[in-house]
């Protein structure tokens, strides 16, 4: 029987968040960039497939950073 691997856990991978509706809305008016503009991150991703996202779902990914300390990143969830 094989393993299932818990992504969501290991140090390597950077912490994934799904926006609300508000906070997606908020971010889009602050950069004034629609979701079609945003880096791309297919909905079969393992790093999100614990998060329930559905296409047009935005992630907030936050990476560390040895200059910034964190690293924000964003990504719109995509079929293909």
């Amino acid at each position: 029987m094989k393993k299932k691997f818990k992504t969501d856990k290991h140090i390597l991978i950077p912490k994934h968040q799904k926006l609300s509706d508000a906070q997606k809305q908020k971010l889009l008016e602050k950069y004034n960039v629609s979701v079609k503009e945003l880096p791309r991150i297919l909905k079969t991703d393992a790093a999100i497939s614990s998060l329930g996202a559905k296409p047009g779902d935005v992630i907030k990914i936050a990476r560390a950073s040895e200059t910034a300390g964190e690293a924000i990143f964003y990504r719109v969830v995509v079929d293909v």
